[in-house]
C-alpha cells in the first residue's frame, strides 16, 4: 500500500504543478488528501497523525523563518555588504567576479531562499563584472546558474528541512550532525565549481582587473564588517550542540546534557540571524509598530507557498511511512539484487531527471523520501542516503529548460539561454550526479557517513 500511495502522491504533485500551473503548495495539499483515503477504516486517524506530526515538527518553523530572513537581509542591504567584502579579497585573480560568484553563492547560498534568488542576489552584482572581464556572454551565465544552485545544498537550506521533514530520516539522524554533513558534502561541490572557474580563465584567456579598479579590502571592510556578524547566528547554536564546547558543557553538572540537547539548532539559528540583522542594520529597520506591521506583510506572500509545501510533504511522509513503504522498498530492492553502487547512479539520473520540470524543493517532495528509503535498503547509511538523495536534488538549478536560474541569469548578462544548455549538463548536472556516487561509495568523506 505504500508504494501504490507514493505513486499516487508523485502523480498528482507532478499533474498539478506542471499541467495545471499551479503552485507546489497548492499540489502538495491535495497530494496529502489524496493519499489519506489509502488508510480505509483508519484514514481519519492517519489524517490527524499527518496533521499532528506536521504541526510540531521544528522543521516547519525554520523553513519559514529563513525565507523571512532571506527578505531582511535583502531589505537592509546586507548581501551587498557581503559582496563587495569578497570583491576586495578576491578582485586581483584572474577570472576574479566568476570566484567571486562562487564564494558569494556559497556564502549567500544560506541566506537567499533558493536557487534563483542565489543567482539573482549574487549574480545581479558579478554577471556585469564578468563580461567587463570579457568573459563569454553564455559561459558567464552558466556558472551564474551552476553557483546558484549550491543554495540547495549548502545548510541551512529549504532542502534541508524538507529531508528532515521526513518521518524516517527524523528518527535516524540528529539536526546537528546532517548540518556539518551538508557543510561537507557542499564543500565538495564548492570545489567543483573552482575548479571549473580555472578552466574556464584558460579556455577564454581571462586576464585580471587592474588593481585602481578594485575598493581595497581595507575600505570595504570598514564600509561592511558588520554583515558578516550574521553568520554568528548559525555558529553559536553549533559550537553549543557540536564540537569540545558542547562535550564541555555537557560533563558540566551546572547544566549537563539534558540542558545541551534541548537546544534545537533548527530554530535557534534562523531566530538568532533575523535577530543579528536587525541589530546590525539599525539605521534601515521599521521605527514604529505600523512601519514593523507593513514590513512583516509585505513578506507574507514569499513564505505562503513554501511554508504550504513543507507542511503537507511533511504530513504526507509519515502517512506513507504508516501505509509500510519502508518495507515495500526494502521487498523490492530484496528482489531486484541491484549491486549498490550501480543503484546510486540509477537514481542519480532519475533524480536529476525528475528536477528538471521540477523544483528541487519539488523534486524532494516527489521522491526525495522514496529515494532515501531505497539507499537505505541499499546498505547505505540513514546520514549517507540524505545527504546523497539532496546531492542529486541540487542538480535543478542547472537543469533545462525550466530552471528558472537559467533565464534569470541569461537576462543579466544578455545570454541567449538554448546556448547554456549543454555546457550546464556536461560540465554541472554529470558531475553532481558523479560527486554524489562519490559521497555514496565513500571516496569522498562527510561527518557521520
Amino acid at each position: 500500500m505504500g508504494i501504490l500511495a507514493l505513486v499516487i502522491f508523485v502523480s498528482v504533485l507532478v499533474f498539478w504543478s506542471l499541467k495545471l500551473k499551479r503552485n507546489l503548495g497548492e499540489a502538495a495539499l491535495i497530494g496529502f488528501l489524496t493519499i489519506v483515503p489509502l488508510g480505509g477504516t483508519d484514514a481519519f486517524a492517519l489524517f490527524l497523525r499527518g496533521i499532528t506530526f506536521a504541526s510540531t515538527f521544528s522543521v516547519l518553523y525554520a523553513a519559514i523563518a529563513f525565507v523571512f530572513m532571506a527578505y531582511v537581509i535583502d531589505k537592509f542591504g546586507i548581501v551587498g555588504k557581503l559582496l563587495a567584502i569578497l570583491n576586495s579579497l578576491v578582485g586581483r585573480l584572474p577570472g576574479a567576479p566568476a570566484i567571486m560568484d562562487v564564494l558569494g553563492s556559497s556564502a549567500l547560498g544560506t541566506l537567499s531562499g533558493g536557487d534563483s534568488g542565489n543567482t539573482a542576489a549574487t549574480g545581479s552584482i558579478t554577471g556585469p563584472w564578468m563580461l567587463r572581464n570579457k568573459w563569454n556572454n553564455e559561459i558567464a551565465a552558466s556558472v551564474m546558474v551552476g553557483n546558484g544552485g549550491l543554495a540547495s545544498v549548502l545548510p541551512p537550506t529549504t532542502s534541508m528541512f524538507i529531508v528532515l521533514g521526513f518521518a524516517p530520516v527524523a528518527a535516524a539522524i540528529t539536526t546537528g550532525e546532517f548540518y556539518i554533513a551538508l557543510l561537507a558534502a557542499g564543500a565538495y561541490q564548492m570545489l567543483h565549481r573552482l575548479f571549473l572557474i580555472g578552466y574556464f580563465v584558460k579556455k577564454q584567456n581571462i586576464k585580471a582587473f587592474p588593481p585602481e579598479m578594485l575598493d581595497p579590502f581595507s575600505v570595504s571592510f570598514k564600509n561592511g564588517w558588520t554583515s558578516i556578524l550574521i553568520y554568528l547566528g548559525a555558529i553559536i547554536p553549533l559550537g553549543l550542540t557540536i564540537g569540545p564546547l558542547a562535550n564541555y558543557l555537557t560533563n558540566l553538572p551546572s547544566i549537563g546534557e539534558d540542558a545541551i540537547k534541548s537546544i534545537d539548532i533548527v530554530i535557534w539559528i534562523p531566530t538568532l540571524m533575523i535577530a543579528i540583522s536587525f541589530l546590525i542594520a539599525k539605521k534601515s529597520t521599521p521605527n514604529s509598530i505600523n512601519e514593523l506591521f507593513s514590513f512583516v506583510k509585505k513578506s507574507i506572500p514569499r513564505f505562503v507557498i513554501i511554508g504550504a509545501l513543507i507542511f503537507f510533504a511533511v504530513a504526507s511522509s509519515e502517512i506513507l511511512t504508516e501505509l509500510g513503504l519502508s518495507d515495500n522498498i526494502a521487498q523490492i530492492m530484496g528482489a531486484a539484487n541491484t549491486p549498490a553502487w550501480l543503484t546510486v547512479i540509477i537514481l542519480g539520473v532519475g533524480i536529476t531527471a525528475i528536477a528538471g520540470p521540477l523544483t528541487t524543493t519539488g523534486t524532494l517532495t516527489a521522491v526525495g523520501l522514496v529515494s532515501y528509503e531505497i539507499l537505505v535498503s541499499s546498505g547505505f547509511s540513514p546520514m549517507i542516503a540524505a545527504v546523497v538523495v539532496m546531492t542529486f536534488a541540487s542538480t535543478s538549478a542547472q537543469m533545462p529548460p525550466a530552471s528558472g536560474s537559467i533565464y534569470i541569469a541569461s537576462g543579466i548578462v544578455g545570454a541567449r539561454p538554448e546556448k547554456t544548455f549543454s555546457i550546464l549538463i556536461f560540465y554541472y548536472a554529470i558531475p553532481v550526479i558523479f560527486i554524489g556516487w562519490l559521497i555514496a561509495m565513500g571516496i569522498l568523506p562527510i561527518v557521520g557517513g
